[in-house]
């Protein structure tokens, strides 16, 4: 049991204005001297990642899709040892589920298992005294819901204010806020940055965050916020561990170095995987793949985690130093691990753009979205998984390659075809997996990078491609 202040902020659709109050909550609380931890709830690293930067600590993905609902209380417990107040950004509406399973995986289901207490954001633009209903009928749709209060977003007016106000002071609703319609500006980077402007360290960025962080103080009573996340009973559960979760591993007698693709600002990987990693005897450092033209000195395995954004393959692919280094590594058969967009970046090429050429395949983007949860089986035994693991990761991506797979697939799932490379000590994947659902992917990631690498020459073709 950890006692842990905490609140769930949720809406009933997307398009309410949650992730921006999620955000301006937790700037306008540390401000304040508040220490705050934010949390996402679903496979969303952009989200996660603002967060991180209002709270001053990293930003985390619970997804129980992706680590199971029993490790969403332990995850929390771990991301907010210390902190004064945790905020749980939720998914969509608060009853809704991409998966089809609203009981297990909507964010209702994940405030349950967490024992706290949720605050809804409506949007009251075109809405009067029917919000009383909708949010009432919010409240009576689960009776094991603890609906804390509300915080209405795009008022018109201090008269359609007071009207709302009454309204849900009839049903016993209590408000803890009212935003009118220019309060929370348009303000964060576009989303096709994705998470750079935050790895990044980006000054606007920073702006965008203490802009939406002064707009909630000026119109949020936050004493009464942390009043009702302080009486939220202890968690559940004791903190997630990584030397836990990894259970009983023999460290490596010298601890290797491992490069984290990300920047100043974090890395392009959850947080738990660089916990896991140096839990299970690692050294590991960021490495920042857009800007710095050389590994560290002595890296002995790399890991591209699944946020690093297909929209800057003109900087990878700028960076030719970076990428002759990281197709020697891989030649040598040392450890690299690649999600996302990190395929692609191991390609030969991607839309007509020279990549590492690691791997020989040709990307090229689309403009549809590939994008959802998949439950794979790991078709070859690789520094990922041994074969025949079953686990679930999460797709997002619009370039597609070809072709799908190597010789040695990674992945394979029902209603596809196998998806992904594994070559020598490299896996190659779309597929993005979550590593606290799975830690003992660092365990052997660290055995092998610590581990010398098979000896025998392999053809390459020039640019690093393997013959």
């Amino acid at each position: 049991m950890t006692v842990v202040p905490r609140l769930v902020l949720s809406a009933p659709s997307s398009g309410h204005g949650k992730n921006a109050l999620a955000i301006g909550l937790l700037a306008a609380l540390a401000e304040r001297g508040v220490d705050v931890a934010g949390f996402k709830l679903g496979p969303d690293h952009v989200d996660a990642a603002y967060l991180g930067l209002a709270s001053g600590r990293p930003g985390r993905v619970i997804d129980p899709r992706l680590v199971g609902v029993d490790r969403l209380a332990p995850l929390v417990a771990h991301g907010a040892e210390g902190a004064g107040l945790a905020v749980v950004q939720g998914s969509m509406g608060l009853y809704d589920s991409v998966g089809g399973r609203p009981e297990q995986e909507s964010t209702a289901a994940a405030a349950a298992a967490l024992r706290s207490p949720v605050v809804l954001v409506v949007d009251v633009a075109a809405m009067g005294q029917s919000v009383a209903a909708l949010v009432h009928g919010f409240r009576s749709y689960d009776e094991q819901l603890w609906l804390g209060g509300v915080i209405l977003n795009r008022v018109a007016s201090s008269r359609h204010e007071g009207m709302l106000r009454e309204a849900l002071d009839d049903v016993n609703v209590p408000v803890y806020g009212a935003l009118r319609r220019q309060d929370l500006p348009a303000v964060l980077p576009s989303r096709r940055h994705g998470v750079v402007p935050v790895v990044g360290g980006s000054a606007d960025a920073a702006r965008a965050v203490r802009r939406l962080g002064e707009a909630v103080a000026a119109t949020v009573d936050l004493e009464r916020l942390l009043g009702l996340a302080r009486s939220a009973p202890p968690l559940p559960a004791s903190a997630w561990s990584p030397e836990e979760a990894l259970g009983p591993v023999t460290a490596p007698a010298d601890r290797p170095l491992v490069a984290l693709a990300g920047g100043p600002g974090g890395s392009f990987s959850h947080p738990e995987t660089a916990e896991l990693l140096r839990a299970a005897g690692a050294e590991v450092v960021t490495i920042d793949p857009l800007r710095d033209e050389a590994l560290p000195a002595g890296t002995r395995a790399l890991v591209v985690g699944g946020a690093l954004p297909e929209a800057y393959a003109e900087q990878l692919s700028a960076n030719r130093r970076l990428c002759i280094a990281v197709a020697e590594l891989a030649r040598t058969g040392r450890p690299v691990v690649a999600e996302g967009t990190g395929l692609l970046w191991l390609a030969r090429e991607l839309d007509g753009l020279p990549m590492c050429g690691v791997l020989d395949a040709v990307g090229v983007s689309r403009d549809g979205l590939v994008v959802g949860y998949r439950e794979a089986t790991a078709q070859t035994d690789s520094v990922v998984a041994a074969r025949g693991t079953v686990l679930v990761g999460h797709k997002e991506h619009r370039a597609v390659l070809t072709p799908r797979s190597g010789q040695r697939p990674a992945w394979s799932w029902d209603g596809g075809t196998p998806e992904g490379f594994v070559w020598r000590n490299v896996h190659a994947s779309q597929l993005t997996v979550h590593w606290a659902g799975h830690p003992a992917t660092a365990a052997r990631l660290v055995a092998a990078a610590a581990a010398d690498p098979a000896a025998e020459p392999v053809p390459v073709e020039p640019g690093g491609v393997p013959a």
